[in-house]
């Protein structure tokens, strides 16, 4: 628990020090000790500051018991390891819903609050076949072509109810806190198979300067970023930058040429982003990667390479072992503590580096925070 109190601390501080507290952490820097660090260094004149936010952390977590919402911190097992890959990575995910979502390949759909017919019919459409296909839906929850993207993903997994696809919310507020608040009975719907997630404590209220933040989660659990219908100046390319510094998949469906609804989308298109129209060009970009959704393999991803971030320091030399596929045995899975245990690496560490090989079919997950590793690539 202290752990936990300590990681909620650290999420209570300034975003922009978050990739610093991502760098200490991912060194081996106990939370608690990275806290009482940036206190001293940023806030001395501040006796009281630390006392207020670890009162803020404790009351998140009532709150949270109080309510069943879920918090994953960093160091868990349950937290998505492609989030964990991102520079600076939530120290603590709030989720409500299904956990297992997290566990699924999945895929952004996002696009304008002020959706054309045309945008909202094929985020619908797009976001069905995919969910149909075992691809998890990732989007925002606001208006226009998120909601119809959540919507298409909820029919899909319906559909195909052996399928394992679902939809996960990302919000700019708490988890307990929906907004807009229309979106209230969908996001009753997306806890029912899916997930609604935060990076904020509960009971955050919505506020402008944390949706754009919140894009590069949306981008971050996804292996891909598909935009609909963005202008120049729509969110949703700020999703798409993340998702490229993240080294993921950029990918936009054309539209009309002279409403100007489109102009974002197609500048994207003009700078490599693949063309889409059916969700068969999406699964034909992730390659293999998108085989562990459709039960036909396991990832072997695309896009940034895997173990290329000098910052875990985790990749093995030429002609060497590699110091955490070691420690596994073929066909056994092992839980997280275990697999730290053996590698003397802690698990924030680890859990990129388990995400990277999962990417190069190494590695899978066995349910229940356990990973396996396979006797050759998938």
């Amino acid at each position: 628990m202290s752990n936990l109190s300590d990681l909620i601390a650290l999420s209570l501080l300034p975003i922009w020090l978050w990739r610093f507290i991502s760098e200490r952490l991912r060194a081996g820097d106990p939370p608690g000790l990275v806290f009482h660090r940036l206190l001293i260094e940023r806030w001395a004149d501040e006796p009281d500051k630390g006392a207020a936010i670890r009162a803020r952390a404790d009351a998140a977590i009532a709150r949270a018991s109080e309510q069943g919402i879920t918090a994953i911190p960093w160091t868990d097992a349950a937290y998505p390891p492609a989030l964990a890959t991102i520079v600076d990575p939530p120290p603590v995910l709030w989720m409500r819903g299904v956990a297992a979502a997290f566990e699924r390949p999945a895929v952004a759909i996002v696009g304008s609050r002020a959706g054309s017919p045309y945008a909202l019919a094929v985020a619908e459409r797009l976001a069905a076949d995919l969910s149909a296909r075992g691809i998890v839906v990732v989007s925002g929850l606001a208006r226009g072509v998120d909601s119809a993207a959540h919507r298409g993903a909820l029919s899909g997994a319906a559909d195909a109810a052996d399928s394992g696809g679902s939809t996960i919310a990302v919000l700019g507020s708490g988890v307990d806190v929906i907004y807009p608040a229309e979106h209230k009975p969908l996001a009753r719907e997306i806890v029912g198979t899916g997930a609604i997630a935060s990076e904020l404590v509960p009971g955050t209220p919505p506020n402008p300067a944390f949706f754009p933040q919140r894009n590069r989660i949306i981008s971050g659990l996804s292996r891909a970023v598909v935009v609909i219908e963005a202008g120049e100046k729509s969110g949703s390319l700020i999703t798409a930058r993340c998702a490229l510094e993240q080294g993921r998949d950029v990918l936009a469906v054309p539209g009309n040429v002279l409403s100007g609804r489109n102009r974002g989308a197609h500048a994207l298109l003009r700078d490599g982003a693949k063309i889409v129209e059916t969700a068969d060009d999406i699964l034909e970009e992730l390659g293999p990667w998108a085989a562990a959704g459709r039960g036909e393999g396991h990832s072997t991803g695309s896009g940034q390479p895997p173990g290329a971030n000098p910052a875990y320091g985790l990749r093995a030399s030429k002609g060497q072992a590699d110091p955490v596929l070691a420690c596994l045995t073929p066909g056994e899975p092992c839980d997280l503590d275990a697999i730290s245990e053996r590698s003397g690496l802690a698990p924030a560490r680890l859990l990129p580096r388990l995400f990277e090989l999962e990417l190069r079919g190494l590695v899978g997950r066995a349910g229940g925070g356990r990973f396996v590793r396979f006797d050759r690539p998938c």
